[in-house]
């Protein structure tokens, strides 16, 4: 009985522990989802609030929203991009690496620019303006370098790929055409000048002369010394009147006795 209720307790505080965990899981889930959606609403803010100074204010300080905002974009494009390519190419790791260590001197140079803009003494502003300038002209270029390099890395990987998908897929619709049996050559007889055919000869006669070709004019010397199993039969001459014409030959008329 004891070790009955040691169960249920057990079972109780597990079920507990779970849902106290996957209740902190979804809180922290719902925070994070927050603190994103209030840092991606205030960085619209910003951005809003430096596009309408560069437009508005003359002068250093209309310089000086332009400085950051030209910072911010190009420095958001740049991670954005790298982290997500990253996931899928290794090789993006330590460009990563020097991105996260640009993005601290864009930091400190945002917030520099930002103190300037409450700066009251606008010839120190103007005096400060070109260096300023120059280290953001510079983040800006190797922010850019980077994002430069990951995208076109990605687009080769993507021509390299549909190349060799399309050499797989041309080979395969060449083998799946393979559907039309080869068909056999097959031997016709040619003609001889005398009017044979170069094939096998029609005719006991032919086949005769062809088995002897010594023929019928063979010494008789000759024709003891071969051993024979048979005697060959007796060749006949042809019928004139038998012979056939060929359909290339004109059929003469017979000459008039008259």
């Amino acid at each position: 009985m004891e070790a009955a209720i040691l169960v249920v307790v057990l079972f109780f505080v597990l079920f507990v522990a779970t849902g106290v965990y996957a209740t902190a899981k979804a809180v922290g889930a719902a925070k994070r989802g927050v603190d994103r959606t209030v840092a991606q609403a205030r960085r619209t803010v910003e951005d809003t609030t430096l596009r309408a100074r560069q437009l508005t204010l003359p002068g250093a300080a209309g310089e000086v929203a332009q400085l950051r905002l030209s910072l911010r974009t190009s420095m958001r494009a740049t991670q954005e991009t790298l982290r997500a390519a990253a996931p899928e190419d290794a090789s993006l790791g330590e460009a990563l690496s020097l991105f996260d260590r640009l993005s601290a001197h864009g930091r400190e140079l945002d917030a520099e620019l930002k103190r300037l803009e409450s700066e009251p003494d606008r010839s120190r502003v103007a005096t400060r303006l070109p260096g300023l300038r120059e280290r953001t002209e510079r983040i800006v270029h190797s922010a850019d370098s980077l994002r430069w390099a990951a995208q076109d890395r990605a687009r080769q990987f993507a021509d390299d790929d549909l190349g060799d998908l399309t050499g797989q897929i041309q080979m395969e619709a060449g083998a799946l055409r393979h559907w039309t049996p080869t068909e056999t050559p097959t031997e016709t007889p040619t003609e001889t000048p005398a009017g044979t055919s170069t094939g096998t000869r029609a005719g006991g006669a032919d086949a005769v002369e062809a088995a002897d070709p010594a023929g019928p004019e063979a010494q008789p010397g000759q024709a003891g010394a071969q051993e024979a199993p048979r005697t060959p039969p007796a060749l006949t001459a042809r019928e004139p009147r038998l012979r056939t014409g060929f359909p290339w030959e004109k059929t003469r008329r017979p000459e008039s006795t008259t």
